[in-house]
């Protein structure tokens, strides 16, 4: 069975930010950074004498950084599954003896010889032990600001977009053909059910991409209902990694706003382009939809789009990116996010 994911497990108040998430790496490098900039402010003299704190300083702090960095990614499903505080308390070994280990090995490259050995090592274990508090400390209050109830009313009023004119449009159309093609109308209903079903659930699980395929060709099918031959569209998923994790309904809003923003305006219609591929560890999201050069009122697009940038935010941080690219009679957002694969057992 698959293991369930939610995107509220990086956003618990009580659990250790993510040591594999580029954006938590970058925040500890310029948390650290900032904290021995300020050190070496407040105890120098001279310009010339916070230059050469500032120097001496770097030749101890990167490459313990740079280690510590490593170890915690390395070690961070493991750490990740502790309790907070024995998590905490993990991190903080951690960080005091690579501090100790590389003071050690650099000898008097770290100290001045006029200093004592033992009460020089004491106050850089004392040193990266604090530095680590406050940085765990920092994350902790970041992740509260962000806590799954307030997170989880976001995303609510957020991803549950599915335009009330649509079900009202769907339901027409459905009417429209009940007796003369019965069948159809029933898997169009069943097709609304799934749609308005996801819409409702839990917005923390992440879904397959390719559930979330399914849901946007269901909804596609009850807009060609409606339009017809109008609405044209391709697909382009021969490369696409059948586990992987986003969060849902990624893809129907901006295929919505393709539809009502992009095909039923143009009297002709058109054709939405969708590609799902993968390049390495990330999975890219290309949608394309031709458009009137009047029809320049993308407002709805405008919105769709924050909500899909917030909830990726949420989800992978810095890891993640939604951009557009606007031409004269086209339309294009594209969105490349990590690979999370689904997990089993």
């Amino acid at each position: 069975m698959p293991k369930a994911r939610s995107i509220n497990q990086n956003i618990k108040s009580d659990a250790l930010p993510n040591f594999r998430n580029l954006g938590v790496v970058l925040r500890i490098v310029a948390i650290v950074n900032g904290l021995a900039i300020f050190v070496a402010l407040t105890q120098a003299v001279s310009l010339q004498d916070l230059l050469q704190r500032i120097i001496s300083g770097s030749a101890f702090l990167q490459p313990v950084l740079l280690s510590c960095l490593l170890v915690l990614y390395v070690f961070n499903e493991p750490l990740c599954n502790f309790k907070y505080r024995h998590g905490v308390a993990g991190v903080m070994f951690m960080t005091a003896f690579i501090s100790w280990a590389i003071a050690r090995l650099g000898g008097d490259l770290f100290s001045s010889p006029t200093e004592n050995e033992t009460f020089h090592l004491w106050q850089i274990i004392a040193s990266s032990m604090s530095i680590t508090a406050f940085a765990l400390a920092y994350f902790r209050l970041r992740t509260q600001s962000l806590s799954p109830a307030l997170a989880s009313a976001r995303l609510q009023a957020l991803q549950a977009r599915i335009r009330p004119h649509f079900l009202f449009n769907s339901i027409n159309a459905v009417l429209g053909i009940v007796r003369s093609d019965p069948k159809r109308s029933e898997s169009a209903l069943e097709d609304m059910a799934d749609l308005f079903r996801m819409a409702m659930t839990d917005n923390g699980d992440l879904v397959t991409l390719r559930r979330e395929v399914e849901l946007s060709r269901q909804y596609l099918a009850l807009e060609q209902l409606r339009i017809g031959d109008r609405l044209r569209v391709n697909w382009q998923i021969q490369d696409m990694p059948q586990d992987a994790l986003i969060p849902p309904l990624m893809l129907q809003p901006l295929l919505e706003n393709a539809v009502y923003h992009g095909i039923e305006p143009m009297h002709e219609g058109g054709e939405i382009t969708i590609k799902l591929y993968q390049t390495g560890k990330e999975i890219h999201l290309d949608v394309y939809n031709p458009y009137q050069p009047k029809e320049k009122g993308y407002t709805g697009n405008k919105m769709a789009l924050a909500n899909i940038r917030e909830r990726l935010a949420l989800q992978f941080d810095v890891e993640a990116n939604c951009n557009v690219n606007a031409g004269e009679d086209y339309y294009r957002v594209h969105i490349q996010m990590p690979y999370v694969k689904e997990e089993f057992q």
